[in-house]
C-alpha cells in the first residue's frame, strides 16, 4: 500500500511572534517543528504500512529550503521517501493555491491513500487536505480518530468526530484522510532513524517540473488577499489583591463591581 502524507513546517508554540509596525507582516522566531496534527498523519501511515505489510510512505510538503527539516523528521520516524515542493513562485500562496500544487504532485504519483492533519498551527484554516482531494477527484474525511483499512477490499472505515459525538463512514480507496489528536501517539524517532534522515535524498520539485501555471500558484494563483495584520490588543494590567482572606474578599467584591463592572 502507497501512502503519501502532507505536511507542513510550523512556528514552534513557543516562538515569538511579532507583527511589523506597518501591519504587512510578521516576524517570526527561528523556532520551527514538523505540524502536530501531521505528525499524527505520519505516524498513521507508518502503522498502516506495518499492518499491511507492504508499500511504501512518502512524506511531501511546500515551503523554503528550511521546511526540509520537517521532511527529515518524517524520514527519521519511518518514511520512506520525501518531496519537497519549492519556487520562488510558489510563494504567497493562500490555501487554495497551495492545493493546487500538491493536488499536481499527486497526479504523477502512485497511491492508495493520503493522510493529512487536521489543521496547520499557524493558520488553523484545514482548509488544504479537503482541497487536495477535490482537485483530485476523490473523497476525503475529516477530523478522524480511528483508521481500518482493507487492502483487499479497497475500502477504509474511519471514526471521526463530530458535534455531540462521533460518526462511523466507509470509504473506498483512494482516499484523503485529516489526522485528528486521539488517532495515536506519534513515535520519538530513534537514533537510527535520525541518521537515515541526514543521509536521505530529497526529492525537489518545482514549477517547470510539475508543469504548471504561474497564473495558477503563489500569491497570483490565491483565491484571498491579506491586506494587513493586526496586533492583540494589550491586556490591562494585573490587580494583586493583598492581605488577609475575609479582606481581601471584600476588596475583590469592591473592584468586581466599580471597576470591573462585572457584578
Amino acid at each position: 500500500m502507497n501512502i503519501v502524507v502532507l505536511v507542513k513546517q510550523v512556528p514552534d508554540s513557543e516562538a515569538m511572534v511579532q507583527v511589523k509596525a506597518d501591519g504587512s507582516a510578521i516576524e517570526v522566531e527561528d523556532k520551527y517543528n514538523l505540524n502536530f496534527f501531521d505528525s499524527l498523519a505520519v505516524e498513521e501511515a507508518l502503522r498502516i504500512k506495518e499492518q499491511v505489510g507492504v508499500g511504501k510512505v512518502t512524506v511531501v510538503t511546500l515551503g523554503t529550503k528550511k521546511s526540509v527539516e520537517a521532511l527529515r523528521t518524517g524520514v527519521a520516524m519511518g518514511a520512506d521517501e520525501a518531496i519537497l515542493l519549492q519556487d520562488q513562485a510558489f510563494e504567497g500562496g493562500d490555501e487554495y493555491a497551495t492545493a493546487r500544487v500538491l493536488a499536481r504532485t499527486m497526479r504523477d504519483m502512485d497511491y492508495d491513500l493520503i493522510l493529512c492533519g487536521r489543521e496547520a498551527f499557524d493558520d488553523s484554516s484545514g482548509a488544504v487536505g479537503p482541497l487536495v482531494a477535490e482537485f483530485l477527484g476523490i473523497p476525503h474525511v475529516t477530523v478522524v480518530v480511528k483508521v481500518q483499512v482493507s487492502p483487499d477490499e479497497r475500502t477504509v472505515v474511519v471514526e471521526r468526530e463530530i458535534e455531540g459525538g462521533r460518526e462511523i463512514i466507509k470509504a473506498p480507496l483512494p482516499v484523503l484522510i485529516s489526522a485528528q489528536k486521539g488517532l495515536n501517539e506519534p513515535r520519538v524517532p530513534p537514533v537510527t532513524g535520525v541518521m537515515k534522515a541526514m543521509r536521505a535524498e530529497i526529492k525537489t520539485l518545482d514549477l517547470a517540473s510539475l508543469n504548471l501555471s504561474l497564473d495558477d500558484v503563489g500569491r497570483v494563483g490565491a483565491k484571498e488577499e491579506t491586506l494587513r495584520y493586526y496586533r492583540p490588543p494589550e491586556r490591562p494590567a494585573v490587580t494583586m489583591i493583598e492581605g488577609e482572606a475575609p479582606d481581601a474578599v471584600r476588596q475583590l467584591v469592591k473592584l468586581l463591581k466599580e471597576e470591573a463592572k462585572a457584578i
